[in-house]
């Protein structure tokens, strides 16, 4: 750990994005561990699935939380370390278009999403799948020519297409692979042929653009008997799943976000068939039917708990998932598959807030806004507000706190207690309890690295 006042200089492009969606309570798709205040325990279990998923294991969690809680945060914190450890990443957010089941496109939808922004090392921000590919083919180069064969021959095409097919081996036996497989090699030699039309062809199958199977045939040439449609888009994740990993790759880490969006579907034949989706990974994932995959679904309470409309209404969902009678907020449990986001303590709010503070000094080129004083007295005051001792979320503080920040950097001279009330700083004992959060947070400010 390194003390708060040398916190790590962030890239003035990082930073400029990662306040503005800090400010706007959006989470921040780059940057997140310049921000990141605990939750080491949860991140340590998530970082366990990565190594379960690198031995060629299967993994699936769900991250259940308030709104503001941190769900979408820790998603993304944890889907820059996998990218740090060469895991291949997709991730979606689900929406009344994008389903895990449905028809007219819903389910496949969320398919193009996810294959839209597959993330390598290399490339973070999504759109890897050429790149990968790519990368796949110039391994194999490699290979042959470690083992002495010329790259100019005739043999070294040869022996180039039949590694290319020995490993397609790989996935033709699965559910969908022998037409994958056959697309993958296409996509291959029209790289080696230079034929961009033929290159896109196959990428539009690999990403479900494909409505009709007659429309792929004319598009790519040959006969294929699937496309990635709403019925089949996950068979097509676990054939990825076990490519990647053929290409040298960790394996495939799938986030999905705001399924709190299934529990709205007022349909329920259509709500229950996204549960029976999620049963279906639940169990091919944890009976190793899903090599090297690991599947993260964020969701609310109301999405996991609720009996009538949520995950425990399918009964096969809730004797899986369900709290164990000696589970207790007192204890930590972190090995089952759901976690429960539990509200930041006092001080790890604290040192939320002085990282903030830093960070702004550090945008702006401006002295620190506010003293440890002034962030303790700011914290007391928002704890105090009713229910907030249990409910209130980082985002709300953040959100708040960021305001406080703004208007005191933009209007010279002017007073905290103007910004904040007087009546509020004035309430009974507030120095004495300020100082108390000051002294809790004051060893939580530093950076935490996992």
């Amino acid at each position: 750990m390194n003390n708060a006042n040398d916190i790590q200089r962030v890239p003035k492009r990082i930073l400029t994005s990662l306040l503005a969606s800090l400010s706007a309570g959006v989470v921040p798709r780059a940057g997140a561990p310049y921000v990141a205040i605990g939750r080491s325990n949860e991140i340590s279990a998530l970082l366990s699935d990565l190594e379960q998923i690198n031995e060629g294991g299967g993994a699936m969690r769900f991250i259940v939380g308030r709104y503001g809680s941190g769900k979408s945060f820790l998603i993304q914190l944890v889907r820059g370390y996998a990218l740090e450890r060469d895991f291949i990443t997709a991730d979606a957010d689900l929406s009344p278009e994008r389903r895990l089941y449905g028809t007219g496109g819903s389910g496949v939808a969320t398919y193009r999403e996810l294959i839209k922004n597959m993330a390598s090392k290399s490339s973070p921000d999504g759109g890897a799948l050429p790149k990968i590919i790519a990368r796949w083919i110039e391994m194999l180069k490699t290979e042959l020519v470690s083992k002495g064969v010329d790259v100019d021959s005739e043999e070294f095409g040869v022996r180039l297409n039949t590694l290319v097919a020995e490993k397609m081996r790989e996935v033709e036996f699965m559910v969908g692979g022998f037409d994958f497989a056959r697309v993958i090699t296409e996509y291959y030699k029209a790289i080696s042929s230079g034929d961009d039309d033929k290159k896109t062809a196959c990428l539009c199958w690999l990403r479900g653009e494909f409505t009709t199977k007659t429309e792929a045939r004319n598009a790519l040439g040959i006969g294929v008997s699937v496309i990635i449609d709403d019925d089949n888009w996950y068979d097509f994740l676990k054939l990825w799943a076990v490519l990647v990993r053929s290409m040298g790759y960790r394996g495939l880490v799938v986030f999905i976000d705001e399924c709190v969006n299934l529990y709205k579907i007022n349909h329920r034949v259509s709500r229950e068939n996204n549960y029976e989706k999620i049963l279906s990974m639940f169990n091919d994932t944890l009976q190793g039917r899903a090599s090297g995959l690991g599947l993260v679904l964020g969701g609310t309470p109301q999405f996991m708990d609720d009996t009538r409309r949520g995950l425990f209404s399918y009964e096969a969902l809730r004797s899986r998932l369900e709290d164990s009678r000696y589970n207790s907020e007192r204890f930590n449990n972190y090995i089952g598959p759901v976690i429960r986001l539990k509200r930041l303590s006092d001080d790890e709010l604290f040192a939320l807030m002085s990282r903030r503070n830093k960070l702004s000094s550090q945008n702006y080129g401006c002295p620190l806004l506010l003293s440890e004083e002034q962030m303790a007295q700011f914290l007391k005051i928002s704890l105090a507000r009713a229910g907030a001792d249990s409910m209130i979320t980082p985002r709300e503080i953040i959100r708040d706190y960021m305001t406080v920040l703004n208007i005191m950097m933009q209007n010279e001279g002017v007073d905290f207690g103007e910004v904040i009330g007087r009546a509020e700083l004035s309430e009974p004992n507030a120095a004495d309890s300020a100082q108390e959060i000051k002294r809790a947070g004051s060893f939580s400010a530093a950076d935490i690295e996992f």
